[in-house]
């Protein structure tokens, strides 16, 4: 098996072929959500793996969407499409418990080299190296970028340990952070402001 994702037009055909076309997200089908997340990462430079995570990472659901998931016995044949590192980090960001990963960003941002995140059902502790952080936190932070203006969650959510993982990233993803939360209407602004 080869780690390289196979070409986007047959992952995005896989992915319509389970029906994310005909699934609501944030004003937009899910289809079209997971394409923009995707674009965003190609678009600044993730490289091929992680935008492949992107396009997948919320395959399994997550801790806020559940309005599709595809069983996790059918990891193996989306690792055939995407490779392992891709799979892994969009695996991760479906089954894990967002507070345990919010801690990692901040363990890692104090410097600290050993990671460990829950999943949602806590469980076990998953054991994560840096790199891996970062591959989490890239998708992680791009698929809220994406969405952030059309989300029923508001600009205010985990807007520090978004800021966080935008800081982990550098000053690239930094920029687009603010050029993204520049775009916030200024009574959300300054209610999150006073706050």
């Amino acid at each position: 098996m080869t780690d390289t994702p196979r070409p986007l037009p047959e992952l995005l055909d896989f992915l319509y072929s389970l029906g994310t076309a005909e699934i609501d997200h944030t004003g937009h089908d899910f289809l079209t959500h997971l394409r923009a997340v995707h674009d965003l990462l190609a678009e600044h430079d993730a490289g091929d793996e992680l935008a492949a995570a992107g396009l997948f990472h919320s395959i399994y659901g997550t801790e806020k969407f559940q309005d599709f998931s595809l069983p996790l016995d059918q990891r193996q044949q989306v690792r055939d499409l995407i490779g392992e590192r891709a799979e892994c980090i969009a695996w991760l960001n479906c089954i894990m418990d967002r507070s345990t990963f919010d801690s990692a960003v901040s363990a890692a941002l104090s410097g600290e080299t050993d990671f460990a995140i829950s999943d949602r059902d806590g469980n076990q502790p998953i054991a994560l190296t840096i790199d891996q952080i970062r591959d989490l936190v890239t998708v992680h932070l791009f698929d809220w970028l994406e969405q952030v203006e059309r989300s029923e969650f508001g600009w205010a959510y985990r807007r520090g340990a978004y800021r966080g993982m935008a800081q982990l990233l550098g000053p690239d993803v930094q920029a687009l952070y603010d050029e993204v939360f520049a775009r916030e209407p200024s009574e959300s602004a300054q209610a999150a402001a006073s706050s």
